[in-house]
């Protein structure tokens, strides 16, 4: 056993508890700069837990290669597209082959720029890219957190028992099967921050799902209804003081399910648009940031991923961190947000835009029909300034009307 430079004990990893215990530093420590001292531990670790891996881990479990090149064929790259992240052609060659491993700095890459999760671009290679949940990856939800929330049944010896609590969450999101299919896997339609927590960001969506299983919509989703007009009779629904509410029932009416649901902490997570196993979306929230306009935006883009996108791509699942610049479908679904709320003629042709005076503001969101937040919101968005018209966007007036709507 060897204790580093800042104290942490590094050695050998002979048991499962090791190995978790090392997994869980890693993860503590991955985005560490290069160089440091956390830096370093992380490398010993990193070969300690592939040692270990190369002698334990069964057929089956996902290895680095397979990794990228799932990914690779889900967001159509090509070994050019490697090359930012990996460094050269011959490299991304020789890593795909095998032929060379893969760096700290080049996992770093591939991990924030490709959504590729850190655990798995650490494993040894030669085995099929599919999802594995057993043993030390249990342990690594955030069980106390989700005790705490009562997502699952408390127990005094939580590794005893990770078995039934990971049942009792996934079970009613429509079972394993399901919830993997559309959610465990890598897709192209990860909009989320390079620190997330993908086994946290997965339980989320696995209880939004359970959550809108138990309560779904009792008429049949129709993807034709959810157009333009369609969107622009939600925004409208702002103008009402419980309108976050009249829209949820609204959406209801049509089929689809919307579920508020606090983010688990290291998610970093405005909303989803996900989908239940026999079809019908299930647009989830965070309320992460709880102000009107937050609020509107964030239902508004994920409904238009419901209308433009939802349909056709077979991995069933958007997940949003609207802090972080958007790939060409989260443009599309951020254009459709911001039409559906200011219509395009009317924000071109407003004094709001170049004098954002309150008089200004509440002229616009009475010929847009909206709630005055929203046009403040798009104003602070447009001139990158957040401290403009903080009194108009309703913080903190949304969350308490679904807290209130659940107690009752």
């Amino acid at each position: 056993m060897k204790k580093d430079d800042a104290g942490h004990f590094i050695k050998l990893i002979r048991t499962e508890e090791d190995h978790r215990q090392a997994l869980a530093r890693i993860d503590e420590i991955f985005d560490a700069e290069e160089g440091t001292r956390e830096s370093d531990e992380l490398e010993v670790l990193v070969e300690l837990v592939k040692s270990y891996e190369s002698k334990t881990v069964p057929v089956g479990f996902p290895d680095p290669i397979s990794a990228i090149k799932f990914r690779m064929d889900q967001a159509n790259l090509t070994q050019r597209d490697l090359i930012p992240y990996i460094g050269s052609r011959a490299k991304v060659s020789e890593v795909l082959s095998g032929k060379r491993d893969i760096t700290m700095s080049m996992a770093r890459a591939l991990h924030e720029h490709l959504g590729i999760p850190a655990d798995v671009l650490l494993k040894q290679p030669g085995a099929e890219f599919a999802p594995t949940l057993k043993g030390s990856d249990l342990s690594r939800f955030p069980w106390n957190e989700m005790i705490k929330r009562e997502w699952v049944s408390a127990y005094r010896n939580i590794p005893d028992y990770l078995d039934d609590m990971f049942q009792e969450l996934v079970e009613p999101a429509g079972g394993l099967d399901i919830a993997t299919a559309a959610l465990f896997r890598e897709n192209s339609h990860r909009r989320i921050n390079a620190k997330t927590n993908l086994y946290a960001l997965t339980a989320w969506c696995w209880y939004v799902l359970g959550v809108a299983n138990k309560s779904a919509p009792q008429v049949d989703f129709n993807p034709d209804v959810v157009d333009e007009a369609f969107m622009r009779q939600v925004a409208r629904f702002s103008l009402a003081k419980d309108g976050p509410l009249q829209a949820r029932n609204f959406l209801a009416r049509h089929g689809i399910a919307l579920v508020v649901e606090k983010h688990l902490p290291r998610t970093y997570l405005d909303g989803a648009a996900l989908r239940l196993g026999d079809g019908p979306p299930v647009i989830g929230l965070t309320l992460r940031y709880d102000r009107i306009d937050n609020f509107w935006f964030t239902l508004m883009h994920e409904l238009a991923h419901v209308r433009l996108h939802l349909e056709t791509n077979e991995d069933n699942a958007f997940i949003d961190d609207l802090n972080l610049e958007p790939n060409e479908l989260e443009r599309q679904a951020d254009e459709g947000a911001r039409d559906a709320l200011i219509p395009p003629d009317l924000w071109e042709s407003s004094p709001a835009r170049e004098n954002p005076s309150p008089m200004a503001v509440y002229n616009l969101s009475r010929e847009a029909e909206v709630h005055m937040a929203i046009v403040a919101g798009r104003v602070r968005y447009e001139n990158s300034n957040y401290r403009l018209l903080s009194q108009f966007v309703g913080k903190g007036e949304v969350g308490c009307q679904f807290e209130k709507d659940r107690d009752d």
